[in-house]
């Protein structure tokens, strides 16, 4: 792995976490929408960052979906559960983004905060094993 592909990782990574920390922000000003919007992007970065191990980059967000699952969560490297909040939030995020009328309830999607920050705490593990 380069120096140059190292700095791409640790800089997606980067926007991961800063996802996150406006995800928070969004939902204490009842922003909703736009909460599931950044707790999917936080993930779209970190599994961006992974696929860099394997010498795949994708801009598609449906071919990164399929990517997590073909590439991780069939080969065991990221359990089920998180492959489903995976799943969870894409759709999520594409209903809130491009929805008519959509709308989410702060009781239904509070608990997807720390969903995502367990999935992005597995990808910094199998980054530094696979790094």
């Amino acid at each position: 792995m380069t120096d140059e592909e190292k700095t791409l990782i640790a800089y997606r990574m980067e926007r991961a976490h800063e996802a996150i920390e406006e995800a928070k922000m969004l939902f204490d000003a009842a922003h909703l929408n736009s909460y599931v919007n950044r707790l999917y992007y936080a993930c779209f970065y970190a599994v961006s960052a992974l696929l860099l191990t394997k010498d795949i980059s994708t801009s598609k967000h449906s071919y990164l979906r399929s990517l997590v699952h073909q590439e991780f969560v069939k080969k065991g490297l990221i359990p089920k559960e998180l492959g489903k909040h995976f799943d969870l939030l894409f759709d999520s995020r594409m209903e809130g983004d491009y929805s008519d009328f959509a709308s989410f309830k702060a009781d239904d999607v509070s608990g997807w905060l720390e969903g995502t920050q367990k999935f992005i705490s597995h990808v910094e593990t199998l980054l530094q094993e696979l790094t």
